[in-house]
């Protein structure tokens, strides 16, 4: 029965019970990159409210990034681990809850002339913030793993994560959206004048606008049964699996077979190993490796460049530096722009380039190649910097669409594929929790990558320490760093990544169980040939 009810889902046509679960799935996925990515354009806000339009400290202001990756680590770690002792559904809506109010708490921030206890406030509500977003990660690709069929699982659990994409793009519109209406109805004060209250008011509208795709998605999120690998797998309850499938999918295999005929009798369990085991870690140890890797390297690149974007826009526009944007609704307007122009015209079309060619192309293919071309964009960035792409105004335009392809590959490679990757790599039992590691990995490299990069270019001149800018041989040094961590990607994936396309999520922990199994075998037979000849050599 357990294998009739695998061999079922892996089988299912494509229905309407998929699109519901990638659409559920992926607004958590949507609420995650909004609450992410709208914290750059509220600190320009931030910084002309409470820091009279200067640049905010750098400890403060990196400390403002890491605050929530350092919650979404956690979050990963904590409840990638109870999905898989409570189960999936349980603890998904815990973290949609999570993410709702803690999403209304950094809007409701306490203060509003003390710009220390604003900060900390917000702070404390980002981190929280960030354990929810964490629980979502592991979640919501295990499920959708869980859910799908083994022919276009990929291309699913890519769609999912490719909400991410718009959750950017939507954060960066309402950004806008709010800083026009609220410019229009009050002004936005100058350097000669006072910045007007209703700033204050604007970024935490902003920040509490992106409750609601959390806020819409729990009702949905809460009618979605528990997964059916989980409840037979782990649970041993294989009549509730068939059932709970049989509400929500058409798979008539289950029922004909399970009513026509008496059940075979149940596969032998797998051997019983703990996480983090001895045969755990010869089993698995090396995937866990690898998705942990690829993911911090990939989120060292990803968050640096989305930093350094800025930094690079203000170089080579002709628009001026939000720093010397004297209005405080255009200078998070134009942060704000910048999000939706990269977002719409590279990130998004590079998720969908995913969607559309994982299933064919395959994972590690994919994720070879986005580190490839990643680091061609750095190295012809970098090496040329200091002498042809910061010396010719008329490179300008080309410089910056070379960049944009850095989001594009990003996505369309390993950006999205490991996410995908450790949902299938790994057994029922430690699904969630594996996932929830590599996750934590990639988001303590966000943190490098952020942190390091918001020091790198602190520019200490006449005492201050505030002001970050894209010195020419700091970026020169930036690209190629950013390069090199490419290339070490290339080489992690090539090495010690397997390719999980078209094959199903049991497959994967079996194959390496006979594989053991075989070594083990072998050096048996081995100690029992040399025994036997040690032994007929005492004869003689």
């Amino acid at each position: 029965m357990p294998a009739r009810l695998l061999s079922s889902l892996d089988a299912a046509r494509i229905q309407w019970y998929h699109f519901k679960a990638i659409i559920v799935a992926g607004m958590g996925l949507f609420t995650d990159a909004y609450d992410l990515f709208c914290i750059a354009p509220v600190m320009k806000m931030i910084s002309h409210v409470y820091y009279h339009g200067d640049s905010i400290n750098t400890a403060v202001l990196s400390t403002s990034y890491a605050i929530a990756l350092l919650g979404t680590a956690t979050g990963q770690l904590v409840f990638g681990y109870l999905g898989d002792r409570v189960g999936r559904r349980r603890v998904y809506g815990l973290c949609l809850v999570i993410m709702i109010i803690s999403s209304f708490g950094c809007g409701f921030s306490v203060c509003t002339t003390r710009r220390s206890c604003v900060i900390v406030s917000l702070g404390f509500f980002r981190f929280i913030l960030g354990l929810g977003i964490g629980g979502d990660y592991p979640l919501s690709a295990t499920i959708m793993s869980e859910f799908a069929n083994k022919r276009t699982r990929g291309a699913f659990i890519a769609a999912v994560f490719s909400m991410q994409g718009l959750g950017i793009l939507v954060s960066s519109a309402v950004t806008m959206a709010v800083c026009v209406a609220f410019k229009r109805g009050g002004g936005g004060g100058s350097e000669a004048e006072e910045v007007p209250s209703e700033a204050d008011v604007a970024w935490r509208l902003i920040l509490m606008i992106g409750a609601l795709p959390a806020a819409l998605t729990f009702y949905w999120r809460m009618l979605m049964p528990e997964t059916a690998r989980y409840t037979a797998l782990v649970e041993n309850n294989i009549v509730q699996a068939a059932k709970d499938m049989e509400r929500v999918m058409s798979i008539s295999d289950i029922s004909d077979e399970t009513t026509t005929e008496p059940p075979p009798p149940p596969p032998p369990l797998p051997p019983s190993y703990t996480l983090f085991s001895l045969r755990f870690l010869r089993l698995h140890g090396r995937d866990l490796f690898a998705a942990s890797v690829n993911w911090f390297l990939v989120d060292v690149v990803f968050y640096t460049s989305n930093l350094l974007l800025s930094q690079i826009f203000s170089h080579y526009s002709d628009k001026p530096s939000s720093s010397t944007v004297e209005n405080v609704y255009d200078a998070a307007f134009e942060v704000a722009e910048l999000g939706a122009i990269i977002a719409a015209c590279s990130t998004i079309p590079g998720y969908w380039f995913t969607v559309y060619f994982i299933d064919k192309i395959g994972r590690v293919k994919i994720q070879i190649m986005g580190f490839f071309f990643m680091a061609v964009v750095y190295l012809v960035a970098g090496i040329p910097y200091t002498w042809y792409w910061s010396k010719h105004e008329q490179t300008k335009k080309g410089f910056m669409v070379l960049y944009g392809l850095v989001f594009f590959f990003s996505n369309f490679g390993p950006n999205t594929t490991t996410f995908i990757i450790p949902a299938e790599l790994f057994p029922a039992r430690f699904r969630s929790t594996c996932h929830g590691i590599s996750g934590a990995a990639g988001k303590l490299g966000a943190i490098v990558g952020t942190v390091g990069f918001l020091w790198a270019t602190k520019k200490a001149e006449d005492g201050d320490d505030t002001k970050v800018y894209p010195d020419v041989n700091r970026m020169r040094a930036a690209f190629l760093i950013l390069g090199g961590v490419c290339i070490a990607g290339i080489f992690v994936t090539y090495f010690f990544t397997k390719e999980t396309m078209g094959r199903s999520l049991e497959e994967n922990e079996h194959e390496q169980e006979r594989v053991n199994d075989d070594q083990s075998e072998d050096e048996t037979q081995n100690v029992d040939r040399h025994s036997s000849a040690s032994t007929l050599l005492q004869t003689q």
